[in-house]
């Protein structure tokens, strides 16, 4: 009995420690702007796959940034991908900013994303790269937050997407998962030396890769930013976040929608680095919750109060947490939180078995050599919009 307390307080320890790290790491949302005297020119790759609720805001958005010298890269893999002629309209109200729109597929690899990015990094013409996914939502300063967070061990500089805009409860869980869960853990792993890297916003310095084999050399993993960690740690360098991360408007989400795609991280996470998967059962509030109430049972303890303690330790710190760094908070977020730790070991289990995954209408297989790619429209045709 006072072996399942021991080890539910440790678990709980752990979930405060995390916390406490991630709040000292993390900078606020909407906080005071990092100095960087260095601002050299940068190309900003962006792949784009048919159009979301926020599409004409977030591409708007990479035509405000606060930088001297920058060209924007968009790559499409369809000629008949229904965001074309968005681009075209967002490009057109911005003729200062160098802006180009790349058409075609390399399949270099089963991961669709990245056969889409590989003609923008290909035709980059600036010392510095950033691959950064359509909807990241670029505040003016991105780039800005990006360089300042560059040191002289970097190899990567990343961002975390931040969860925001949530319309209805699934989105609100979305949120649950992306700030107080994985936005939290990754900022710890990162200020513990654990740096991984994130393909949301993703800042290179063009010749570290280059001289890797460029691009193609993300193809060493089913997924790109796997693919970047491991790259980085066999060059003995560094991955590091930048102060406070980027939005994602999130919009509406279903149930299927956040299901899906957090088991497809999940299954990513398993086949990449099982050594740090496999730990991720004890994260959340159901283990110490599931600890707490067997030894309370055996103790002959109020089960309710064990439990609403269990859930004052884990919850109240993590709310504290986003109303202090400006994240997203409402009256629907607590219950989130619940049914976000409800969600992660079934989660956890489904990220151990094999399985097709979506991304953006590309079927690709997890878990297996075997692999089938789908384009989001009819077939891709080559091409280059200048």
């Amino acid at each position: 009995m006072l072996n399942l307390f021991a080890a539910a307080g440790a678990l709980l320890a752990i979930n405060l420690l995390s916390l406490m790290i991630a709040a000292w790491r993390l900078w606020p949302r909407l906080g005071p702007q990092p100095e960087t005297l260095y601002r050299p020119p940068v190309s900003v790759v962006i792949p784009l796959c048919g159009i979301e609720e926020f599409s004409s805001e977030t591409l708007e958005s990479t035509f405000r940034l606060d930088w001297p010298d920058y060209e924007v890269i968009f790559c499409v893999a369809n000629a008949r991908d229904a965001v074309l002629p968005l681009v075209e309209e967002v490009r057109e109200r911005h003729p200062a900013i160098p802006a180009k729109i790349l058409v075609g597929d390399d399949l270099i690899s089963a991961n669709p994303k990245l056969n889409n990015c590989v003609k923008g990094w290909n035709v980059a013409s600036r010392e510095w790269v950033v691959l950064a996914d359509s909807n990241v939502l670029m505040p003016a300063d991105y780039l800005i937050r990006l360089m300042a967070a560059w040191r002289p061990d970097t190899g990567l500089v990343c961002s975390t997407p931040l969860g925001s805009r949530p319309h209805g409860f699934w989105a609100e869980v979305e949120c649950a998962f992306l700030n107080g869960h994985q936005a939290r853990w990754q900022y710890t792993g990162e200020a513990l030396g654990f740096g991984f890297a994130q393909g949301k916003s993703m800042l290179w310095r063009k010749d570290i890769l280059d001289a890797q084999g460029g691009i193609q050399a993300l193809a060493a993993q089913i997924a790109e930013d796997a693919a970047a960690t491991k790259l980085m740690g066999s060059l003995g360098l560094k991955i590091h976040l930048v102060s406070a991360p980027f939005e994602q408007p999130l919009g509406k989400r279903t149930f299927r929608e956040v299901w899906a795609r957090q088991c497809r991280w999940a299954r990513l996470r398993r086949v990449t680095f099982p050594q740090f998967f496999s730990p991720e059962i004890l994260l959340g509030a159901v283990p110490p919750l599931t600890l707490s109430a067997i030894a309370a049972l055996l103790a002959g303890y109020s089960v309710p109060a064990i439990a609403g303690l269990v859930a004052a330790v884990v919850y109240l710190p993590e709310l504290a947490l986003a109303r202090q760094k400006n994240w997203h908070v409402s009256r629907w977020s607590l219950l989130a939180m619940l049914t976000r730790d409800a969600l992660l070991p079934m989660i956890w289990v489904r990220g151990w078995l094999a399985g097709s995954a979506d991304w953006r209408g590309n079927r690709m297989t997890i878990g297996s050599q075997e692999s089938r790619l789908e384009p989001c429209a009819a077939g891709p045709l080559a091409g280059t919009l200048q």
